[in-house]
């Protein structure tokens, strides 16, 4: 932690009661499913982090377990109420619905979204609050997203292309060298940098960018839409920066099972494969998503003629040939659906 950092913590008044919604400075967006106790541990690590006009919104996504009563009994043992609000979503509409609720509970300057399976390090906050007033021009910054040991994840990305697809599937040195460029995953960085997307795990986003682009885009159910909302704000003009010196450390696993399914080569959810065709859709319009995914079969061929004739284990998720394919013909069905006006009416 810089000393610039540490003299704002000490200097900062320990979080307090809103009047009201309006006036918020900075609202903390944190989505629950099914993982009580993980918002619960992400909460204390906000303790003493917020400034007066800065406030927490913790939403459930039709949790339909005891997280609702586990979270609100935690509020008022440790006297949060002043600083954290509860809310429940009518159904789990996905992972952009639940943060559309969110950020619609409040009227802020700046949100930051998070996952339930984080962990704020000391100093964040302070950083991110000074990031954004070094970084005018950013309307997104993406902290560094690290494991419980310091260890970095990489959570700044470029944007998926039918390229990027190739180099995906065929997961070969040569060919990942030729495609460089187009690879998703840039090298760590501990410099400030901007990015084409970050993961939404954690993110800062300029209330501007909603008042411009809308919310989320609730076709989504999950995945894709962190990269999809980071794409339209590039496109509509607004600037990002992924700021290395605010630590956040991501469990993973809290918000799916993706991730581990993904780990050990099982079959991924059906959900996914259709975020990846409406992002590809959406993006390149349907011709593109065509060539992503001609270009992976075009890599699986490779991936596979290697597996065959040096017997390695594969490493991509079984029938993923198959999955790529769900909701090819209707890849944007169902249509954007939007919960309501951005700003929220008073």
């Amino acid at each position: 932690m810089t000393d610039r950092t540490q003299t704002e913590i000490e200097n900062s008044s320990s979080a307090s009661s809103v009047a009201d919604n309006l006036g918020c400075s900075l609202a903390i967006v944190v989505l629950n499913y099914r993982t009580p106790q993980m918002v619960v541990d992400c909460l204390q690590t906000l303790v003493g982090q917020l400034l007066q006009t800065e406030r927490v919104i913790v939403v459930d996504n039709d949790s339909q377990d005891d997280s609702v009563p586990h979270i609100q009994t935690a509020i008022e043992k440790n006297q949060w109420g002043s600083w954290v609000e509860l809310r429940e979503a009518d159904g789990n509409h996905g992972f952009s619905a639940g943060n559309n609720i969110g950020i619609q509970a409040v009227d802020a300057e700046v949100y930051f979204l998070l996952n339930s399976d984080t962990l704020i390090r000391p100093g964040a906050i302070a950083e991110l609050r000074f990031a954004l007033e070094q970084n005018p021009q950013a309307a997104l910054i993406s902290p560094r997203l690290e494991w419980p040991d310091g260890e970095p994840q990489v959570s700044a990305f470029r944007d998926p292309t039918p390229w990027s697809e190739l180099d995906r599937a065929a997961g070969t040195g040569p060919i990942s060298k030729v495609f460089r460029r187009w690879s998703t995953s840039p090298p760590l960085s501990d410099q400030p940098l901007p990015f084409a997307w970050a993961s939404f795990a954690a993110i800062l986003v300029r209330r501007e960018v909603f008042e411009k682009i809308g919310l989320m885009d609730e076709g989504y159910f999950l995945y894709f839409e962190d990269i999809d909302f980071c794409r339209r704000a590039r496109l509509a003009g607004f600037e990002s920066m992924y700021w290395p010196a605010a630590h956040v450390v991501h469990l993973r696993g809290g918000s799916g099972p993706v991730k581990e399914q993904q780990a050990k080569r099982l079959p991924l959810p059906v959900y996914f494969y259709a975020s990846r065709s409406r992002f590809f859709a959406k993006s390149y319009g349907r011709a593109g998503l065509l060539a992503a995914n001609v270009m992976w079969l075009l890599g699986r061929t490779v991936s596979f003629t290697r597996e065959v004739v040096s017997k390695k284990k594969r490493h991509l998720c079984e029938k993923e040939g198959r999955g790529l394919w769900h909701n090819f013909l209707r890849p944007v069905n169902p249509p954007e659906v939007w919960r309501g006006d951005f700003p929220p009416k008073a």
